[in-house]
Formats: structure tokens, C-alpha cells, sequence
């Protein structure tokens, strides 16, 4: 019985209090206190955090916008940038034994060169292989990276590794980190535009583009590449513009009333951001996917009239026509689910199969991306990557003519504001399978992606569960090796 209970019977003095209920009765008071205090103190703190203000981590910036395009499943290196003349001469032959090879999904089989010819392209004379024609002709623009490794040699953890830096759920991905330390340029779209691919979502899921622990509003707003790219965003015709604006009127309100009740609920912060923008979605989306203001001669350049890539290709015009109404970041898939059938780049069975297929899917709009990027001055304030989760191996799955997966060694390309052209950067060895010279880690990629945009990446950094996280964890260096 505690002091307040005695207190409450009349028929009976009240009693002096025990040391136990004394203890216990302070305990339980001074931890309501601190509970209290702690948790007024992470509302004023996420209230704070929601704000749009510039970042101290800000500095010049050579890029106002990115655009990326991540091809899911894990590109072979060796058959498309990465000419390796000794993989040519030993085809056929064991692979040297000189370490243990760690395979994913089956035997080490015999040397296996490129079954497209690889030939010097542009001024600079950088190779590229048949398999791309049209990207051939882009080589110029761009600064290969040739000495990439990844921390995973699974789609799942590749992918997740690639966008958040971290191979594993629960972490902002890129174009969250940017939402948050950019803020929007735009307040008639989003600020992050993820444009999947029409045959699917990658291995990793929705947390390829989702904010981790950063507030909700900074997620990827994926849009519809089949359709209208955001459905539901009108009313029905039966339902008069009066009755939807009392409501929009109703609901504001209501959401207002809880938000200050609840001022650290990011979750509610997002959503009526999300209903805000949804309003003037409604002008902007039909505009912004209006195809018919395109001429001729650019349709012609994406491909739109291919039947094999045209599907990809209109998200590619539509990636164009974002970033020039100033959203910030704009991410395209191209390659789908893993499972089988296989929708992407993962070559395990035959490799002039598949990647025969998707060359011919991503090879002409994406450079007519480039291309119309850099004829529109664009390219002066973008910056363009390309990207994949890892590479493929020099030698054959088995007795298959496919490749299995590799993330020892593999290729992506940047392009555009504050980037070098016509420059490779790494190198693997005489076979294109470990990177060994210039090798560069997920996290100085991304400390140089952020660097353009006029981000430090060592302190761009958000606290959560007791710490300091960013995007490079402790690792990162910016690359100054292919910065103009």
C-alpha cells in the first residue's frame, strides 16, 4: 500500500511513509520527468529537422541536378568497356590459379572473351565494344570508372549498396541524402523522381529509393512507366471541383490540428506535404508528360518508334523533361526482377543472350539522353551516371557460355557539370576481374557524386540511434582524379 492509498482511508491516521515506498515513488517520479524531457526534446528536434533550410555541409556546387541510370543485375564489364586483350588470347584456357575464387552461383569455368569486338572510339580512343553502338559514339562525354568494387556479389545487397552506401535495409538512399541537404528546387514536383523500369522493380525493392531513417518527405516518388505516371490524381468527373476543395479545405484542417499535437510524426509531415504537392500535380504531370511538344527528330534520337526499347526510351524523355523543370534528382531502372525469367543484365545461362537483349533495350535511349542533355546546355548543371550493382566474371558459369556474378571489378561512367570527358579512371587486371589500380569503393563514388552537388560528404550526416550517420559511413574520398 503506498502513502497516497493510506491517505485515502479516513477511518485510519495516515502512516509515515516507508524508505521502500519513498525510493520507489522518487524512482518512478524523477523517470516520468526525464521520459517527459526526452521526449519534448525529439519533437523540437524532428520539428527542427523538417524544415527546408541550406545544410552546413553546402558549399559551390558544380551540378544543380543528377540524373541516374542504374541498370540492374550486374553488367559484364568485359563486354562492354573493359577491353582486355589477354582475355582474348587465352580464351579457353583454365583461368591461373593464383587465389581462391569465391564464385556465387556455380563453378569456375574456362576463360571466355568478349563475343563482341571491341574497337577504339571517338577522339580519345577509348574502347567500347559492338554490343553498344550508340554509346560508342558518346565516349567523349563521359569519365569512365573501371576500377569499382562493391561489398556484395547479391542483387539484393549490390543494389542497396549502390543507392545507400550500406548493403543492407534501413538506410537513406542517395537521392534522400540530396533531398535533405539540397531541399527542392521545385514546388510544383518532387524533389526525388524514380522512374522503374516497365518490366519490374529491381531485387532490392522500394528501399533502393526510400529515406531510411531521414524524415519521410525525402523519399523517391516513384512514378507509373505504364499510363498516366501518377494515378488517381484527379478526382472522378461526378465529383465538382466546390466538393474538392472543401474537402482538401476538411482534411488540411484535420491533419493541422494532429501535426500540433504531434509535432516529431514525420510520417504525417510527409503525407500532407504529399496532399499539397498532389494539388499541383495536377497541372504539372499533364504537362511534363505531354510528348506531343517534342519534335520528330528527338523522338527519333530516344527511339520512341522501337517496339524493343521504346517502352524504356519514354522514360528517358520523361527523365529529360523532369530535370528541365528543375526537379533535383531523377533515378531510372532499367532491368527488372532477378527471378526467372530473368528482366536484366544477370547473364548466368548465356551472355550474348542476355545482354544482347538489354543492350538493345538500354543502348539508344540513353544515349540520346546524353545526347539531348548536352545539345539543350543541360549537361552544364547535370550530372549523368551510370551505374550497376556489380560486374561479371572473365570466365565462363560453369560449362555455360553465361558469367556469373563479380564484384571485384566493374565499370560505371559519370558525365556532365564539374566531370572530365573522353578520361577512364582504375583498372583491372590483364583479364578484367580484380580491380587493381585506382580501385575505387562504393563510398568514394558517392563522396564524389555529392562533391559535385556541392555536398561534404563527411558532414553531411543525420543523428539517429545515438549517432553521427552519412551516406560514406567512415570511408569516402572524392575522386579528384576525373573532376574538370
Amino acid at each position: 500500500m503506498t502513502p497516497s492509498d493510506r491517505s485515502l482511508k479516513k477511518d485510519r491516521p495516515t502512516l509515515p511513509a516507508s524508505r521502500r515506498d519513498f525510493i520507489a515513488d522518487m524512482g518512478t517520479g524523477l523517470s516520468g520527468i526525464a521520459l517527459g524531457w526526452m521526449l519534448a526534446a525529439e519533437q523540437a528536434k524532428a520539428a527542427e529537422q523538417s524544415k527546408v533550410k541550406p545544410h552546413p555541409a553546402r558549399k559551390p556546387a558544380k551540378a544543380k541536378r543528377i540524373v541516374q541510370v542504374f541498370l540492374t543485375g550486374g553488367v559484364s564489364q568485359v563486354d562492354t568497356f573493359d577491353y582486355k586483350p589477354e582475355l582474348e588470347k587465352r580464351h579457353g584456357q583454365e583461368m591461373p590459379v593464383k587465389e581462391e575464387f569465391e564464385t556465387f552461383n556455380g563453378k569456375v569455368g574456362k576463360l571466355q572473351k568478349s563475343p563482341w569486338k571491341f574497337r577504339p572510339r571517338g577522339k580519345s580512343g577509348l574502347p567500347c565494344s559492338d554490343l553498344l553502338p550508340h554509346l560508342a559514339t558518346c565516349v567523349d562525354d563521359v569519365a569512365f570508372l573501371k576500377g569499382m568494387i562493391a561489398k556484395s556479389a547479391n542483387h539484393g545487397p549490390g543494389q542497396l549498396q549502390m543507392n545507400t552506401g550500406w548493403p543492407r535495409n534501413g538506410f537513406p538512399s542517395l537521392g534522400a541524402w540530396l533531398s535533405y541537404g539540397l531541399g527542392r528546387m521545385t514546388d510544383n514536383l518532387p524533389t526525388f523522381v524514380v522512374l522503374p523500369e516497365p518490366r519490374g522493380i529491381p531485387a532490392g525493392g522500394v528501399p533502393n529509393w526510400g529515406p531510411g531513417f531521414l524524415p519521410s518527405r525525402h523519399q523517391g516518388v516513384a512514378f507509373h512507366t505504364k499510363g498516366a505516371p501518377v494515378t488517381d490524381l484527379f478526382p472522378p468527373k461526378t465529383f465538382g471541383s466546390q466538393s474538392q476543395k472543401d474537402t482538401l479545405s476538411l482534411l488540411e484542417s484535420m491533419n493541422r490540428e494532429h501535426a500540433q499535437r504531434f509535432p516529431g510524426n514525420s510520417d504525417l509531415a510527409a503525407r500532407i506535404a504529399a496532399y499539397e504537392l498532389a494539388a499541383k500535380l495536377q497541372t504539372s504531370i499533364p504537362d511534363v508528360s505531354d510528348f506531343s511538344q517534342e519534335t520528330p527528330a528527338t523522338a527519333k534520337l530516344y527511339g520512341l518508334d522501337d517496339p524493343i526499347c521504346g517502352p524504356f526510351a519514354r522514360n528517358c524523355l520523361l527523365a529529360r523533361r523532369l530535370l528541365e523543370r528543375d526537379v533535383r534528382f531523377v533515378q531510372l531502372y532499367q532491368g527488372g526482377s532477378a527471378m526467372k525469367p530473368r528482366v536484366n543484365w544477370d547473364a548466368h545461362e548465356d551472355v550474348v543472350k542476355n545482354h544482347g537483349r538489354e543492350a538493345a533495350i538500354m543502348d539508344r535511349p540513353v544515349a540520346g539522353l546524353i545526347k539531348d542533355l548536352k545539345q539543350r546546355g543541360l549537361l552544364d548543371d547535370t550530372l549523368f551516371v551510370w551505374t550497376t550493382e556489380f560486374g561479371r566474371t572473365p570466365f565462363s558459369q560453369g560449362n555455360t557460355p553465361g558469367r556469373d556474378h563479380n564484384q571485384l571489378g566493374f565499370t560505371v561512367f559519370m558525365a556532365g557539370a564539374g566531370v572530365k570527358s573522353g578520361v577512364s579512371y582504375g583498372e583491372t587486371d590483364e583479364f578484367g576481374h580484380r580491380a587493381v589500380d585506382q580501385i575505387t569503393p562504393v563510398a568514394d563514388f558517392h563522396a564524389t557524386i555529392l562533391h559535385l552537388l556541392g555536398l561534404d560528404h563527411e558532414k553531411l550526416t543525420y543523428r539517429y540511434s545515438g549517432r553521427d550517420f552519412r551516406i560514406t559511413d567512415v570511408e569516402g574520398r572524392v575522386i579528384e582524379e576525373i573532376l574538370a
